[in-house]
């Protein structure tokens, strides 16, 4: 077989992911040299497109990376003005007066906004500055030199949907490389498992811990509208089903932001994540704010939880991890967009010294020492022991013991020390004969929806003359294996209906719909067989987000 031969492009840093890590590490590394040649690879359509997050803005990182942004028409307004914690039960709920909380769950000083639109403005910022920004080019390989990663696969359009060779219009695309790679991909990214893998990154730490979030954008009755109240909720519709919650932010022009998330590590498969989303807007507190109002967007992603135990080594020859590559959310806060930010300045800040003192290639040692020793860890060590308290013994024990943990943490004391996660979420799943399944109501189709009619509100689009960017290791694994011993639960677990069993018993067959998938990532997380592997699609696939 002839090697494809590709035009190569070099520049100081390739930066993969075009979110609130790589594009603070772009501009941070222009702010430090502006003669620094810098490209920012995004596979979305725009930059924003693949974007959803909650959210609930802790300025830190902003306030680092351009000090002046308040005067910089930044789309970042709605300051928090409430904070409501509730527990739900069927018919009712409890508040949880905010007097006991740890300080560190206070959003006092925090903002409501659109990651994807903030992402939108720190792109101009960032070409302002002089970086070359790449929106629909997907990355679809690592490229080495021995034991060195230099550079990386963008642009590849072509291969032929059955056999994945290179097609009658096959365009090869570039190879970008660069001095540093930095890979800011989201939440469990093809090319930073890859690189995870190869480097026995997560060696000596604790499995990652994921959850599935999805979210709706409603315009709701003006009268009822608080814009910059907080709400979160535990409890119902989940009871010792699941773990997770829910979010409720209103922003400007009378929009909420109505969020769910579902802790992976659940054992019942024949739990519907999706159903217990739909469910939970049924809530009498949930549904009197929403009555009469309209679903205007949707989207789902899979969120890191694992926290401090189970960030792997950040830096590998040529290579940093970056944001939630890394997994640097703060699972009680509900928050990584700071701590994503942060990791950007200092990865930039360790490469500018390397390259100003003559290095590539090697290790970026002071970018590992600034995320475990400066502001991020700080962050998540003071939480750490909040989700392996929650997996163990449930929402009780999470709030008292992770509450005084967490008060504890605040003069530099702990309750636990640095408990442990257990098996991997996709090792979490039961067995389909030891659990019941779940009845769910149907979608009423105005409080509630089926995932097709919700999907078509993420507006994803995938080209269908491309391979399936889901590959099954092994095709007979969902019919032979999952189906019989854990009642397929893809079916289920995937927010966007991209999996299907058709047919009964000897009939029974596996179909991807993979022109659905929003790119949550959650099949190659939870697929208890780990048969299913996310792979980069086309450029510009999935998702459009308009202000996720």
């Amino acid at each position: 077989m002839t090697a494809i031969q590709r035009e190569k492009m070099d520049y100081d840093v390739v930066i993969v992911g075009a979110g609130p890590a790589g594009l603070s590490a772009a501009i941070r590394l222009k702010q430090l040299d502006p003669e620094r040649s810098v490209v920012v690879l995004e596979k979305g359509s725009e930059v924003g497109a693949h974007i959803l997050s909650g959210a609930v803005l802790d300025p830190s990182g902003l306030d680092a990376l351009l000090p002046d942004w308040r005067s910089m028409d930044a789309p970042v307004k709605t300051k928090v003005a409430q904070d409501n914690f509730y527990i739900l039960g069927p018919a009712g709920q409890v508040r949880i007066p905010n007097w006991p909380m740890p300080p560190l769950m206070s959003n006092h000083g925090n903002y409501i906004v659109s990651m994807a639109n903030v992402c939108r403005w720190l792109a101009g910022v960032a070409e302002g500055l002089g970086v070359e920004i790449f929106p629909g080019m997907s990355c679809s390989e690592l490229v080495y030199d021995g034991d060195t990663l230099v550079g990386v696969v963008a642009g590849e359009f072509g291969r032929d949907p059955e056999t994945r060779a290179p097609g009658p219009s096959y365009e090869p695309g570039l190879e970008l490389h660069g001095k540093y790679v930095f890979l800011s991909e989201g939440v469990r990214g093809n090319l930073a498992k890859q690189v995870i893998a190869k480097y026995d990154l997560a060696r000596d730490h604790c499995p990652q811990k994921y959850g599935l979030g999805m979210k709706e954008i409603w315009e709701i009755d003006p009268e009822k509208h608080r814009e910059g109240t907080v709400t979160h909720t535990m409890g119902w519709p989940l009871g010792r089903n699941a773990g997770g919650g829910s979010f409720i932010y209103h922003l400007e022009n009378n929009q909420v932001y109505v969020g769910f998330v579902v802790h992976l590590n659940y054992e019942n498969p024949h739990l519907y994540p999706y159903m217990e989303f739909q469910r939970f807007k049924h809530h009498p507190m949930v549904a009197e704010l929403l009555a009469g109002g309209k679903r205007v967007a949707y989207g789902a992603r899979a969120i890191v939880e694992g926290g401090w135990q189970s960030i792997p080594k950040l830096v590998a020859p040529g290579v940093a991890l970056l944001g939630c590559s890394a997994g640097l959310v703060n699972v009680p806060r509900i928050k990584g967009n700071h701590n994503a930010m942060l990791s950007g300045i200092a990865a930039a800040n360790a490469a500018h010294a390397a390259i100003k003192a003559g290095r590539q290639g090697d290790e970026l040692a002071d970018y590992e020492t600034a995320v475990r020793g400066g502001a991020i860890g700080r962050d998540l060590r003071k939480v750490r022991n909040v989700k392996p308290l929650w997996s163990r013994f449930g929402l009780v024990a999470s709030l008292v013991g992770g509450g005084l943990d967490m008060w504890l943490n605040t003069i530099g004391l702990t309750a636990f020390g640095t408990l442990k996660h257990g098996k991997t979420d996709a090792a979490a799943t039961g067995l389909a004969k030891d659990h019941k399944p779940i009845a769910y109501p149907k979608p009423d189709g105005k409080l509630s929806f089926d995932r097709l009619t919700n999907v078509a509100f993420s507006f994803t689009n995938h080209d269908e003359n491309q391979p399936s960017h889901l590959v099954l290791k092994d095709p007979s694994v969902p019919i032979q294996v999952n189906l019989p011993t854990y009642a397929e639960p893809a079916q289920r677990y995937c927010p966007a209906g991209v999996y299907e069993v058709l047919g009964e018993g000897a009939d029974a067959k596996f179909r991807i719909n993979f022109q659905n998938c929003v790119h949550c990532k959650t099949c190659d997380i939870k697929d208890p067989s780990q048969n299913i592997v996310w792979t980069t699609p086309m450029g510009g696939g999935g998702p459009n987000y308009p202000n996720m």
